[in-house]
């Protein structure tokens, strides 16, 4: 990977995870509900509870890890775009609580 491309990381994890179009309908789903779905899945599995945060914490991490053992430009960029993406889910889940508490005092 070129110097001029690896200085602009930060530009392609932004251009990926916030200006394409087709983010919400991408053939994979909402990656917000893909994550919350798959905590669920590796809770059952696990028989312990995994939160949709936990499973961003192992995604981030398995990008370190293999990052550790090769330098491959795309974990370095999965794993600004994961790190993003729970930014965003934290803000996500604080305004759906935070609407959802409104809602609650409303129906009291």
């Amino acid at each position: 990977m070129d110097k001029e491309k690896e200085s602009n990381i930060l530009k392609e994890a932004a251009d990926i995870i916030y200006e394409r179009k087709d983010r919400d309908e991408r053939p994979y789903g909402n990656f917000f509900e893909n994550m919350e779905e798959a905590a669920t899945m590796a809770s059952l599995m696990s028989r312990k509870t995994i939160t949709a945060e936990d499973a961003y914490h192992v995604l981030i991490s398995l990008k370190f890890v293999r990052e550790s053992n090769f330098h491959k430009y795309d974990n370095l960029l999965d794993a600004i775009g994961y790190i993003a993406s729970l930014c965003d889910y934290k803000d996500h889940k604080k305004e759906e609580d935070r609407i959802t508490e409104e809602l609650d005092k409303k129906m009291r």
